[in-house]
This record gives structure tokens, C-alpha cells and sequence, in this order.
């Protein structure tokens, strides 16, 4: 079993920034393979950004140059700075670690709002 629980959501103004952390614990070996999904109201779950098996980086093209996914294999933790913020990225994200079965945190709302 793992557990993710994320944190540094919230309300923040549109051209601002929020920091998202995800802690990993239970039966996880490194920080390969997990990212962040969003989901916004009235739509699907979408990946944000991912750190591969391979240990590159993935980013949705909306977020390329604004939000950067970084991690720590030594505390199990993964993070979302954002950047440039917009109206538009209001959702609840999530974290993720994928494998032969996919473990999901329990989300952590953020609001882009003046």
C-alpha cells in the first residue's frame, strides 16, 4: 500500500504563484513514475505534470514554461510549483503514483481568483 497526501492548496490571485507538495509513504522505493492529475468542474481528470519512469519531466502544453514538478527521492516527495496563475487552473489536483496498481492522493482544491 502507499499513501499520498497532498498539501499547499488554496485561494490564490490570478498572476500569482502556489507551491503543491505530495508525501509518499508505506511500499514506495522512489519518487519514479508519480505526477499530478487536475480535475476542474464539469470536466475529466487531466494530467498537469509527471516525473517518468525514466526520471525526465512531462508537462501538459497549457503549463509548459509556468509550472515545474520537482522531488526528493530521499523524503519520498514530489512538488508543483506554479506559476502564473490563471482562472483557468482552478481545480482540485491530485497526485499520483503509478505502477501495477495506481495509488491516488486525496486532492487538494485550489482557486485562481481575484
Amino acid at each position: 500500500q502507499v499513501q499520498l497526501v497532498e498539501s499547499g492548496g488554496g485561494l490564490v490571485q490570478p498572476g500569482g504563484s502556489l507551491r503543491l507538495s505530495c508525501a509518499a509513504s508505506g511500499r514506495i522505493f522512489n519518487i519514479l513514475n508519480m505526477g499530478w492529475y487536475r480535475q476542474a468542474p464539469g470536466k475529466q481528470r487531466e494530467l498537469v505534470a509527471a516525473i517518468t519512469t525514466g526520471g525526465s519531466t512531462n508537462y501538459a502544453d497549457s503549463v509548459k514554461g509556468r509550472f515545474t514538478i520537482s522531488g526528493k527521492n530521499a523524503k519520498n516527495t514530489i512538488d508543483l510549483q506554479r506559476n502564473t496563475l490563471k482562472p483557468e487552473n482552478t481545480a482540485v489536483y491530485y497526485c499520483y503514483k503509478g505502477g501495477v496498481v495506481v495509488y491516488w492522493g486525496q486532492g487538494t482544491q485550489v482557486t485562481v481568483s481575484s
